[in-house]
């Protein structure tokens, strides 16, 4: 019975390790699904529609969710989206220097990915 007694602790810092993981992937992998599909999808609309492009793009989306978190990412996406805008709305997008910002983030973080993934 000394034995279990042991494995007490023991266990005890494997939960605890498995949650830091956990917790650790979830901070990690903060992109909802559905925002991870939309990048496949656009990504393979670029880069042709076989199983390797799924493969790569697959691949890119998770680069860059490594490198820049959600909320930065979907600051970047909005601005991309917006300054297709004509007239002022779309203007002060395309000006403003914190859009600017995360326009150069994302395409970092895109590039990078082109590196390792393509």
């Amino acid at each position: 019975m000394a034995g279990a007694g042991m494995l007490r602790p023991i266990v005890a810092i494997l939960v605890l390790a498995g949650t830091a993981v956990s917790v650790r992937a979830q901070e990690i992998n903060d992109y909802p699904t559905s925002a991870r599909a939309e990048y496949v999808f656009g990504c393979m609309k670029a880069n042709g529609e076989s199983r390797q492009s799924i493969e790569q793009c697959s691949c890119s989306i998770d680069v860059v969710a490594s490198i820049i978190p959600y909320d930065r990412y979907v600051t970047a996406e909005t601005v991309l989206s917006m300054a297709q805008v004509r007239g002022n709305l779309g203007g002060q997008f395309r000006s403003s220097e914190q859009a600017a910002n995360a326009l150069n983030d994302l395409r970092r973080a895109q590039a990078e990915a082109e590196v390792r993934c393509f």
